[in-house]
């Protein structure tokens, strides 16, 4: 993290300060999307949200409660030009087993939430899901900061892959895996990757 603190360091900064929980162990809030990469990386894209990833620490009522403190059109919001959005668990496209990484620099300032975000090339192959024009921007910032490596992206993508084949879900993997193609063919400059799919698709 840098030393001078970061739009979205800010707005997380203003959520604990004015949370009206209680006492109790810290919360711990796992980042992904955009903003994630803007807290371990050098790299600042404008963003309007910063998603949180729903986690088994976020019960109702704290989900509820940071939806009102932090949420779309709340005076946080406004002030900070983003909201916070709660992502449901099984939404993003990700490994097997997600790697996140805890930024204690961050939490140290918090006072009830400890903050993790999704490491970066876990977060480039969520991308590869939506792959919006702002997906295909922060993709290509990546590659470009040599933060992603081909051959760990195909490999966290085939987990991805095999964590989504087994329900409904499996149906969208072909075009997730032209968008991979497309990155391959147009960011790394590289031959695509076979990858193999569920033989009912």
């Amino acid at each position: 993290m840098s030393p001078t603190a970061s739009p979205i360091e800010d707005f997380l900064v203003a959520i604990d300060q004015a949370w009206t929980g209680g006492p109790g162990p810290k919360i711990r809030l796992r980042v992904l999307g955009s903003a994630a990469l803007m807290l371990q990386a050098d790299y600042v894209r404008g963003t309007k949200d910063s998603d949180v990833l729903e986690t088994a620490d976020l019960t109702p009522e704290i989900k509820t409660q940071l939806l009102a403190l932090a949420g779309k059109e709340t005076a946080l919001a406004t002030t900070h030009h983003m909201y916070l959005d709660i992502v449901p668990r099984g939404l993003p496209f990700l490994p097997m087993v997600p790697a996140w990484h805890p930024l204690a620099a961050l939490s140290q300032k918090l006072t009830h939430f400890e903050v993790e975000v999704l490491g970066v090339v876990d977060t480039v192959t969520s991308k590869l899901k939506r792959f919006s024009a702002n997906d295909q921007a922060d993709i290509k910032a990546m590659v470009e900061r040599d933060l992603v490596e081909h051959s760990v992206l195909v490999e966290r993508f085939v987990s991805a892959v095999d964590r989504f084949s087994g329900d409904a879900r499996a149906e969208d993997l072909p075009l997730y895996v032209a968008h991979l193609h497309r990155i391959e063919r147009e960011v790394f400059i590289v031959p695509e990757s076979a990858i193999e799919l569920p033989d009912w698709i």
